[in-house]
């Protein structure tokens, strides 16, 4: 697991440097709005985690504390946002999260309006502010501003087909850290909706990922079953969420209560 040490409460430094260098990282999906939730994946010894505000509803209160959490688990974290807003991106960066995720991004204006709103300038134009994530002004803020722009991840999703047709000149667009595939999205994309392991489906993230290598980009997959991650594994794949805390805890439950059950003697049953 990743571990952040640093003066600041930016913790996106150690994933953006393991990103780049095509450390193996292993992530996943917080969906539930309750810090106890971050925790847990952080004791997991999970990578990393990605707080979803796209599908879920987390009020501001509580998304800070879960970076909080985070923070003090040593947990790198991620906020999936619910689109390319400077603002959004803003608010969950200045409340001192590692980096963001933006879903559904179509084409290269809007994969370099997410940049822009993630760095500082020169290399973007995200606003100033002197909250959390600068430590409240404790520490230089010219140097908070660099540190910020060399620790913040920028991910995007590619998730439909016409975000396809545009890859080439969407991860043409600096700033990037990674791109993330999107399967469940683009399966109603391609008129098969959550068939994300159909070879349709399977195709076109292929090849998204191929583009993305010719590109320099690291891919994130999201392997569904083991075979999955192990066909990405061998595309040289080395990022991945693995689904979201939801799945993970109701399949652990489904085992747990289904061994228990199947010591019951028949005859109780009949």
């Amino acid at each position: 697991m990743l571990t952040i040490h640093d003066e600041s409460v930016v913790t996106g430094g150690s994933l953006k440097r393991a990103i780049r260098n095509r450390d193996p990282l292993l992530g996943l999906f917080c969906s539930t709005p309750a810090p106890i939730a971050v925790e847990l994946i952080a004791h997991a010894g999970f990578d990393f985690a990605v707080i979803d505000t796209e599908h879920t509803l987390v009020n501001p209160e509580t998304l800070e504390q879960m970076i909080r959490a985070a923070h003090a688990a040593s947990l790198a974290v991620l906020v999936r946002v619910d689109g390319a807003s400077p603002a959004a991106i803003g608010r969950v960066l200045d409340a001192g999260a590692s980096g963001i995720l933006v879903p559904r991004i179509r084409g290269a204006i809007v994969a370099r309006a997410v940049v822009r709103a993630a760095l500082y300038g020169p290399q973007g134009e995200r606003g100033l502010n002197a909250g959390r994530s600068a430590s409240y002004g404790a520490t230089s803020l010219i140097k908070y501003v660099e540190r910020a722009n060399d620790d913040t991840v920028v991910g995007v999703m590619i998730e439909d087909q016409e975000g396809l047709g545009n890859a080439e000149e969407i991860l043409g667009v600096s700033g990037l850290d990674f791109v993330m595939e999107g399967a469940a999205d683009l399966s109603q994309s391609l008129e098969l909706p959550w068939q994300t392991r159909h070879p349709t489906v399977i195709e076109a993230i292929t090849s998204l990922q191929a583009s993305s290598a010719t590109r320099h980009v690291p891919f994130c997959a999201v392997p569904r079953v083991l075979e999955d991650f192990g066909m990405w594994w061998g595309l040289g794949v080395r990022l991945f969420v693995l689904g979201d805390e939801r799945g993970v805890a109701l399949r652990a439950l489904q085992a747990h209560i289904q061994r228990f059950r199947a010591e019951i003697p028949k005859e109780v049953n009949q």
